[in-house]
């Protein structure tokens, strides 16, 4: 009895603090609030310095604003007992009173991190460790790690791994929940590890690498944030369905401004499609591609074979190959890309066809003649042939337009590709209409460095600017009148123009927070890059990444094993050491938490047989069931998939379910099994009311789910390019149930 009333008065007491932290989280939205209401009450009036200060505060109440409201859910989720009596509750964001009494620690502090790392061995000053279980904002049961054991007498419980077990063996919703509270000594490590260089994370399924990843990427944020507010930190998954899972993880830790892209989203502008062919693929992202795009943009900068007859104003001018060179070599030696060496190419053609007009005028007005030839230079540029020839020479160009000729082209293709073989020119071309895909993005992107911006004075869209900058001036001018008053009583007096005006509104409509910035420039460098599923990653899709990061500071996360991708690495040596020389190390993450024992066992044995090497991280517990395998009559697997699908939904209660199948089978199982389920049946990680999910296994990369039914697994291993990685991938999805479904030969190993 006694230690009933001392666990619940310990109950009552946190849910008194907790329900106090809260009261303090809606007192600074409140004020958050009145403080953004406020500056939007002063509307657009005052100086331009005013009106940016303006806008300033508001970005800054608005992002504070989005923090405190994202981190509403399971606020708070730890308390630290210290030696000499202190508490230390530890929860999402930092929290102090308004007179700066620290209330609550954010969970990346230094003063948090002895809640992951103290151990009964290493205590850290820790004598409890106290895990606070919260339903909303409620908190309904507490969970106890005694490391002091003079404390065990005072205790009414203790839980060891509750907290962890707990949170393993929920069901998931279709969205990657974050490990704030349950991260383990290991994570924790790599998540603390210092920022500079490439730190690479090796893990088997179900070792938590993405949690780690974004963990760490908040952690960094908090830790850097001086530096890394400006530069942004980019992070990279594999798929659009991947992002979709994970994406109200770091709003939950208080983090609002990461990019998040997949790959085929780094060019702005492109939303490439996945690349089907695994050999196209695999040439596209040779290290060698880079030179192909390189010797492309080279040889549209053309020499003429024979000298060139051009007419400017009726008078007729020859323009030699010699010329033509020269021009070339002055324009190649200026260092700059394409499109901006080409003002230098078309500046020294100009002046020596203008030079040549003026000789055959004089010569043909007689000696002696001084008349003004000033005008003769526009004459030049503005004739027609003189334009043709230039352009025929040294064209202009977008990214899209060279690597789209370069692919089409057999010509253009064989002339930049000198010791590239029939079989893989024919692989390398493409239908000009058909949609780029994300092994097309690095070339897109490698021209588009070659290239740079294209040339203003070529025309492009210039005649559309001018009107609309006209229009943005007529209504600068307009708005001018309407408050001169203003402007006369906060000194401006007349020091502003129209155009002044019309460039400042733009400037103030397009601007926007680093991360939208960064997520629409190409150029842009960002502080730290994230990447999931590394090992898919070829050679030219780290070179566009390494590209968006000078300094080099990465978070990698994959597992070498699981590489499908016949672009992809075979050991992160081979992937990273030509971009980051002996920069970048490796931390091996060793339990798994996703998947039950008897999976993960199967999993590894079903590799091994096929001659891969694996890790295999310990699984932290034993499921229900061992892998359930089905064998059918061919033509028999979707309607025997019907028959057993409610079972296997019964079985996962209230969770999700997927079915993994090859790609060609995938459009057909998802319509039989629709016509049964209707809406319940999606697509990723599913969605709000889908519990059923038809996917590839290339889909499933990164993803988890309560159960898996798994269609001819030996498909996923003799499929174009298949590999071990693809099998491997699916059958470790499942948290709790795997199940198979096959008519042909089952791979060996999972049977035992």
């Amino acid at each position: 009895m006694q230690e009933a009333h001392t666990a619940q008065a310990e109950l009552d007491h946190e849910r008194g603090y907790v329900a106090g932290l809260y009261r303090r989280l809606d007192e600074l939205r409140a004020e958050k609030q009145e403080q953004l209401a406020k500056v939007r009450r002063g509307g657009a009036v005052g100086s331009m310095q005013n009106m940016s200060e303006r806008d300033a505060f508001a970005s800054m109440y608005e992002d504070r604003l989005a923090q405190l409201n994202a981190v509403d859910a399971r606020l708070v989720f730890g308390r630290l007992d210290l030696d000499g009596g202190e508490a230390r509750y530890i929860g999402r964001i930092g929290l102090s009173t308004a007179d700066m009494q620290r209330l609550m620690v954010d969970w990346r502090a230094p003063e948090a991190a002895a809640f992951y790392q103290a151990t009964a061995f290493d205590r850290l000053g820790v004598r409890r460790r106290r895990h606070l279980i919260l339903n909303g904002r409620e908190v309904r049961g507490i969970e106890d790690d005694v490391l002091d054991t003079s404390m065990l007498t005072d205790s009414g419980h203790l839980q060891g791994e509750g907290a962890l077990l707990a949170a393993l063996n929920s069901k998931r919703t279709g969205h990657m929940s974050d490990i704030v509270g349950t991260i383990q000594a290991e994570q924790d490590r790599i998540i603390r590890a210092p920022m500079p260089g490439v730190l690479v994370v090796q893990g088997g399924p179900g070792t938590g690498k993405t949690a780690v990843a974004l963990h760490r990427a908040a952690y960094l944020l908090y830790t850097h944030r001086e530096r890394l507010k400006s530069a942004g930190v980019l992070l990279v998954g594999p798929s659009n369905s991947f992002m979709h899972y994970i994406e109200r993880v770091l709003p939950s830790l208080g983090e609002t401004g990461v990019v998040m892209a997949t790959l085929g989203r780094l060019m702005p502008g492109i939303n490439a499609v996945p690349e089907t062919d695994q050999a196209v693929a695999e040439v596209k992202g040779r290290p060698v591609m880079a030179d192909v795009v390189a010797r492309a943009v080279a040889n549209r900068q053309r020499v003429l074979v024979e000298p060139r007859k051009l007419k400017v104003d009726g008078t007729t001018l020859t323009l030699t190959p010699r010329q033509v060179a020269r021009a070339r070599d002055k324009a190649r030696a200026t260092g700059k890309p394409h499109n901006e060496a080409r003002a230098t190419f078309v500046k020294v053609l100009l002046r020596e066809l203008t030079e040549q007009l003026m000789e055959t005028l004089e010569q043909s007005s007689g000696a002696g003649n001084t008349t003004d030839r000033s005008y003769l230079a526009e004459d030049v540029r503005s004739s027609r042939d003189v334009r043709v020839a230039l352009n025929l020479c040294w064209m202009p160009l977008t990214p899209e337009k060279l690597i789209s000729e370069l692919l089409s082209r057999p010509d253009h293709l064989a002339a930049a590709t000198p010791g590239f073989t029939e079989a893989e020119r024919a692989l390398l071309l493409r239908d000009p209409q058909a949609p780029w895909t994300e092994a097309d993005v690095p070339l897109l992107d490698e021209a588009a460095e070659l290239l740079g911006e294209l040339d203003a004075s070529a025309g492009r869209d210039k005649a559309q600017q001018d009107q609309q900058r006209a229009r943005d001036v007529a209504n600068a001018e307009q708005s001018l009148k309407n408050v001169d008053q203003m402007l006369r009583e906060a000194g401006i007096d007349g020091m502003v123009s129209a155009e002044d005006l019309a460039d400042h509104n733009r400037s103030r409509e397009t601007r926007l927070t680093a991360a939208e910035r960064a997520a629409t420039d190409r150029t842009w460098a960002f502080g730290h890059i994230v990447v999931d599923e590394a090992q898919e990653l070829s050679a030219m899709q780290w070179r566009l990444l390494m590209r968006r990061c000078p300094l080099k500071s990465f978070t990698v996360v994959g597992d070498i094993a699981q590489t499908s991708s016949a672009a992809g690495a075979h050991s992160w040596q081979q992937a990273l050491e030509p971009f980051a020389q002996d920069r970048w190390r490796l931390e091996e993450l060793t339990v798994n938490y996703r998947t039950p024992a008897q999976i993960a066992e199967a999993s590894v044995r079903m590799a091994v047989a096929a001659g891969l090497v694996v890790s295999a991280p310990k699984a932290v517990r034993d499921g229900r069931w061992a892998p359930i395998v089905d064998r059918v009559d061919d033509g028999a697997q979707v309607p025997h998939l019907l028959r057993v699908l409610q079972q296997e939904l019964d079985a996962v209660a209230g969770g999700l379910l997927a079915i993994i199948a090859a790609e060609h089978r995938v459009a057909e199982v998802r319509a039989a099994v629709a016509q049964r389920f209707g809406e319940r049946v999606g697509s990723g990680a599913g969605g709000l009311g889908q519990d059923i999910s038809v996917i590839g296994p290339k889909e499933a990369k990164g993803l988890e789910f309560d159960g898996v039914v798994l269609l001819e697994p030996g498909e996923l291993l003799d499929g174009l390019g298949g590999k071990v990685g693809d099998l491997y991938v699916a059958m470790t999805r499942p948290t709790q149930r795997l199940r198979l479904i096959a008519a042909g030969d089952i791979p060996a190993g999972i049977e035992g």
